[in-house]
C-alpha cells in the first residue's frame, strides 16, 4: 500500500470515529452506565428479579458498545504510532495489515450501534412457507433455507429445526430456532415476501417461472410468565412426524400444531419425540410471536410489516432474486443490489441487512 493510500485510510478512520463519538453520544453513554452500576449496587437491587436482571443486560449492552469503541480509538492511536515510524517496505507491509483490521472493526462496530431495538439481542424463530408458485415455491423455501444455513454459519448462529414439512420438491413448511449474538437485530430485516425468477428445472419447456415464499420472524422471549392465553383461544391438532425427527417418526402421532384463533396464527412442532414436549415448544414458540405482535402494534407496523409477510404473492415482495434473463438480487425497501445473485444464495446477505438497518436508523433520525 502506497503512503498517500496510508494517509487517506488515517483521515478517513479519523472521520469515521468521530461521527461515532457523535452518534453514541459517548458522554452520556458513560454516565448512563455510572448510573446503572450505582443502581445495581443498591441493597434492595434483587428485589425485583425480572427488573433486575433487564438492568443487567442493559448494562451489558452499553459496556460492550463503550468499549467497542474505546478499543477503535486506542487501535487507530497505535495505527498512527506505527506510521510515524517510517515508510521502510517492512513498516508499510505492517501498517497495510493493521488497515485492514481497523476497517472490519470499524463495519462490525457501524452494524452494532445501529442495533439498539429492544429485542435486538435476542435469538429468534424464523419460519419459512411456499406462496405462489407451487412446487417451484416449495423449492425456492429450499434454496432459502440453504442461504441461510449459509449465513448463519459464517456468524457461528446456531440453527435448530422444529418443523419440517416435505414438499413434492423442496419444503412444505419450515420452522427454525436460530441462536446467536445480535440475531433478531440482524435477520429482522429478512421477514417478508422474497420473489424468485428463474428457468424452472421442473419445466420440460424450459420456461422462465416466478415463485414467492415467506419468511416470518419473532424474538424468542427469554421470560413468558406476563403472556397469558385462553385455553378457548386454543385448537391443538396431533400428526404423524414427517422428515427430520430420528426414530418414532411416522409411527406416532408425535407432532403438535398450535392455532391462536383470535389471530389465526399457526405453529407446529414435529422436532421431539414427544408429543408433550413437542406441545410445550410450540407454546413457547406461539408467545413470541404474541409478543412481536403487541411490541409491532405499539410501534404502528404491524400492517406494514407483517402485511408483506402474509400477502406471500406478486407485488407484496420485500426482495426478488433473478437468474435469468440477467442475474440480480435487489431489496426493495432499500434499492440495495448486487449482481452476485450466487454470492447471495450461499449466504452473502450482509450488505442487505445493512442498508435495511442503516434505512430504519435514518427513519428515527428524522
Amino acid at each position: 500500500m502506497e503512503k498517500y493510500e496510508i494517509n487517506k485510510y488515517l483521515t478517513e478512520f479519523e472521520s469515521k470515529i468521530t461521527i461515532l463519538a457523535k452518534t453514541l453520544n459517548v458522554t452520556k453513554l458513560e454516565n448512563e452506565i455510572d448510573d446503572l452500576n450505582l443502581k445495581i449496587q443498591s441493597p434492595d437491587f434483587w428485589n425485583d428479579a425480572k427488573e433486575a436482571q433487564d438492568v443487567i443486560n442493559t448494562v451489558n449492552r452499553l459496556k460492550e458498545k463503550f468499549n467497542a469503541y474505546e478499543d477503535l480509538k486506542l487501535s487507530l492511536d497505535s495505527l498512527n504510532e506505527l506510521v510515524s515510524f517510517g515508510d521502510d517496505a517492512e513498516t508499510l507491509e505492517e501498517v497495510s495489515r493493521e488497515i485492514l483490521i481497523l476497517e472490519k472493526k470499524l463495519k462490525e462496530f457501524e452494524t452494532t450501534i445501529l442495533l439498539n431495538g429492544k429485542y435486538d439481542d435476542y435469538d429468534i424463530y424464523m419460519d419459512i412457507h411456499p406462496g405462489q408458485g407451487g412446487t417451484e415455491a416449495m423449492d425456492w423455501v429450499e434454496m432459502l433455507f440453504r442461504m441461510y444455513q449459509g449465513y448463519c454459519k459464517a456468524h457461528n448462529f446456531k440453527i435448530k429445526i422444529l418443523n419440517l414439512e416435505p414438499g413434492e420438491a423442496g419444503i412444505k413448511s419450515l420452522s427454525l430456532e436460530i441462536k446467536g449474538k445480535n440475531c433478531y437485530g440482524l435477520l429482522k430485516s429478512e421477514r417478508g415476501v422474497h420473489r424468485l425468477v428463474r428457468i424452472s428445472p421442473f419445466d420440460s419447456a424450459k420456461r422462465r417461472h416466478t415463485s414467492f415464499a415467506s419468511v416470518d420472524i419473532a424474538p424468542i422471549i427469554k421470560n413468558d410468565f406476563d403472556i397469558e392465553i385462553k385455553d378457548e383461544d386454543l385448537r391443538i391438532d396431533t400428526y404423524m412426524s414427517s422428515g427430520h425427527g430420528g426414530q418414532g417418526v411416522n409411527t406416532t402421532y408425535s407432532a403438535v400444531r398450535v392455532t391462536y384463533l383470535p389471530l389465526n396464527i399457526v405453529v407446529t412442532c414435529q422436532n421431539e419425540r414427544s408429543q408433550l414436549r413437542n406441545k410445550d415448544e410450540a407454546i413457547k414458540v406461539l408467545k413470541s410471536k404474541l409478543l412481536e405482535v403487541e411490541a409491532l402494534k405499539a410501534e404502528e407496523n404491524l400492517k406494514e410489516i407483517k402485511g408483506e409477510t402474509l400477502l406471500n404473492g406478486f407485488g407484496s415482495q420485500i426482495r426478488s432474486y433473478v437468474f435469468t434473463p440477467y442475474t440480480m438480487c435487489k431489496d426493495h425497501r432499500t434499492n440495495y443490489e448486487t449482481s452476485d445473485v450466487f454470492g447471495v444464495m450461499d449466504g452473502e446477505i450482509e450488505g442487505f441487512i445493512n442498508s435495511y438497518l442503516n434505512m430504519k436508523a435514518g427513519e428515527r433520525n428524522d
